[in-house]
């Protein structure tokens, strides 16, 4: 017996909608060892039941016209909504760093309760969330300026990461960072679990640095397709993500927007950037405010709807799975320092880098304004996808086929029975 694909069509439809690169030293940064061991917290294992996977599937089609994504092995999965950073809730998710700079930055990082009550961390009534560098107080040369480091309590192997911005730290002497890292806790020493700068800069850039610095193993595929620059020294190119070389400089790509860093993004509203990181790569994108994908905007992103990434590290010349795990998300607004600082005497910016922390005015551009960090979790359409402790991915591929087996059968009975 032929099934009726319109009957088939009409269950299906059933189911409800739910609701200027800057060549200097590159840091060296390892995490302090937290002495609470509740500082961080792992991510919770989940799958999704047939009727939420079935809602997930039609709201992302409904987004894009398309929804789903596909693995080079042909299996097809979603980004499912994991974590949203947002709000007046922003700052309970997050630890304040305040131990000295590992990279050597002039500044003094601040607690939580410092941070709210100096006005360096806050979250204004339109729900912009704002860490900033002190731009009010003037300092003896030699002293150093207060500002603000966080990471999230929450640690990640893997996920899709998009970050709402309306503007990110810049100008002569300051050294922003948004990037993930492994915690460096002994035995475990960095860059043992990784590292990956997802936005960077420093002085008036005006295009993001995107990096990765790694154990040894770890290089670029010359078959991989983004549309950023590699930088090079002295001709070589930087494709070796070994922190041990190059003075750790890693492997770098630089954006080719100059509205990618610093003032120019500011001025054009902002935008978004997406970090993919799953078992295939790691790819990072930047979108203008205008250009913002819309299934971003509707929650249900799809990145291979996005077109070239700006930077990809892929798996055929990198373990993926066994280089990085164990992440924690970081913002940080540092002055001078390794990078900042070895390389202010090759810029437009007056005087010394020590002496340029002085005015206060000259820090009023260096701070964050973020609308929003969302986090998406990987999900197999084919069955659920898990991470191994080792950060190796796993996957039951029976759980739909038995799914529309049961679906199928259900359907044959009614027709039986109405027979």
């Amino acid at each position: 017996m032929y099934l009726p694909l319109c009957l088939i069509s009409l269950l299906l439809s059933a189911v409800p909608a739910e609701a200027d690169n800057i060549d200097a030293l590159r840091p060296r940064r390892p995490l302090p060892n937290p002495s609470d061991g509740n500082f961080f917290h792992q991510p919770q294992k989940r799958s999704l039941t047939q009727f939420q996977e079935l809602q997930f599937a039609k709201r992302a089609q409904a987004a894009d016209g398309g929804g789903i994504n596909y693995n080079p092995d042909g299996s097809a999965f979603l980004w499912l909504p994991d974590d949203v950073y947002s709000g007046k809730n922003f700052f309970d998710s997050f630890n304040f760093f305040s131990q000295a700079d590992p990279t050597d930055g002039h500044v003094n990082y601040v607690n939580a309760s410092s941070a709210f009550a100096k006005g360096l961390a806050y979250v204004t009534d339109d729900n912009k969330v704002v860490m900033r560098t002190d731009s009010w107080t003037k300092l003896p040369l030699g002293t150093f300026r207060d500002s603000v480091r966080v990471q999230t309590k929450k640690l990640y192997t893997g996920g899709l990461f998009i970050i709402d911005m309306d503007s990110a730290p810049w100008g002569c002497a300051v050294w922003p960072g948004f990037w993930t890292t492994g915690l460096s806790i002994p035995p475990v020493i960095w860059p043992a679990e990784g590292e990956i700068d997802v936005l960077e800069g420093v002085h008036d850039n005006e295009h993001n640095q995107i990096a990765w610095h790694t154990i040894p193993g770890c290089v670029y595929d010359n078959n991989a397709v983004f549309s950023g620059t590699i930088p090079n020294d002295s001709g070589v190119n930087r494709t070796n993500c070994d922190a041990s070389l190059n003075d750790n400089a890693g492997c770098n790509v630089v954006e080719w927007s100059r509205a990618s860093y610093g003032e120019l993004f500011k001025q054009q509203g902002g935008g978004v950037i997406a970090m993919k990181w799953d078992e295939n790569d790691i790819s990072i994108w930047s979108f203008f405010r205008a250009a913002v994908p819309q299934d971003i905007t509707a929650n249900s992103p799809n990145p291979s709807l996005w077109g070239s990434p700006s930077a990809r590290l892929m798996n055929t010349k990198c373990n993926i799975q066994k280089t990085f795990a164990n992440h924690t998300v970081i913002f940080d607004i540092t002055l001078c320092g390794q990078w900042a600082g070895n390389s202010y005497a090759t810029t437009n910016c007056p005087g010394t880098c020590d002496e340029r922390l002085v005015e206060p005015a000259n820090f009023i551009n260096s701070s964050w304004s973020i609308n929003s960090l969302k986090t998406y979790r990987k999900h197999l359409l084919a069955g659920n996808i898990t991470q191994i402790n080792d950060g190796s991915f796993s996957a039951d591929s029976s759980l739909l086929t038995t799914k529309l087996i049961v679906l199928l059968g259900s359907v044959t009975a009614l027709l039986a029975i109405s027979i």
